[in-house]
């Protein structure tokens, strides 16, 4: 008797790809009215391998082995496939994992930087006709000038700092803080002058050790490096935070 009920099946399935080449799983809806044959030329453009060298196998939802897809004439839809199963790509041809993501052996294209301040269809060939960046010359000197400069501002100001003042910091977009002066100079961790300091409160990063130099000594949070010009000396007394208090 009919019941009168019509069962109507998606026309298409998503399923789970993965591959003998690759440790990656990938997603790809497929009609369930296409041959095995035109899905292993669809999954070729996917997965890397050669139709004629595949061997596939359905496993379910829970990746357990189903069977194997191996009719290239029957319908990717005669086989039990549902969304979210999982087809598994068997490379036969001899490839291995990850060779088509290992560029390590791929051969590269070099070129000297003679032959490419040569061309004239190139980045800095363009860069070079509108004066941009380093190639622009009047700027990058004026750039050089200010940063002497600066660098003279830097020195001028570590010569009127000695080591003992008590002094105070003020870094932009950091609180002011106060220290005594550990040490002057130059260093080997960045260029031009610094100022060691230790604060009288644990807002430093070290303990007056950069790179595994030793600068100067105190307790570990307490040391800092700054700039000159961030570092005024005077009469600032160490602040009474109470710890006498009972």
């Amino acid at each position: 008797m009919d019941s009168g009920v019509t069962v109507i099946t998606n026309p298409t399935v998503n399923v789970r790809l993965t591959t003998t080449l690759s440790s990656f799983e990938v997603q790809r809806r497929f009609n369930r009215g296409i041959s095995v044959a035109e899905l292993k030329g669809k999954l070729e453009m996917i997965v890397g391998a050669l139709a004629s060298c595949m061997d596939l196998e359905l496993y379910s939802i829970n990746d357990k082995f189903l069977q194997k897809i191996d009719d290239n004439e029957a319908l990717l839809g005669s086989y039990p496939v549902d969304d979210d199963c999982r087809i598994h790509v068997i490379d036969r041809s001899g490839g291995k994992m990850g060779e088509f993501s290992d560029v390590s052996k791929v051969e590269k294209f070099e070129l000297s930087d003679e032959a490419y301040d040569k061309k004239t269809d190139s980045a800095r060939s363009f860069m070079k006709k509108q004066r941009v960046g380093r190639y622009n010359e009047e700027d990058m000197a004026k750039k050089k000038a200010e940063l002497a400069a600066r660098e003279e501002e830097q020195k001028a100001a570590a010569d009127a700092i000695s080591v003992g003042n008590r002094c105070q910091v003020q870094v932009p977009g950091q609180p002011t803080k106060l220290g005594t002066v550990m040490y002057v100079g130059t260093t080997d961790f960045k260029p031009g002058y610094w100022v060691g300091v230790k604060y009288d409160e644990p807002l430093g990063k070290h303990s007056g050790s950069v790179g595994g130099k030793c600068y100067f000594e105190c307790e570990n949070k307490y040391g800092a490096f700054v700039k000159p010009l961030s570092v005024t000396v005077g009469d600032f007394p160490e602040e009474d935070y109470g710890l006498d208090e009972m």
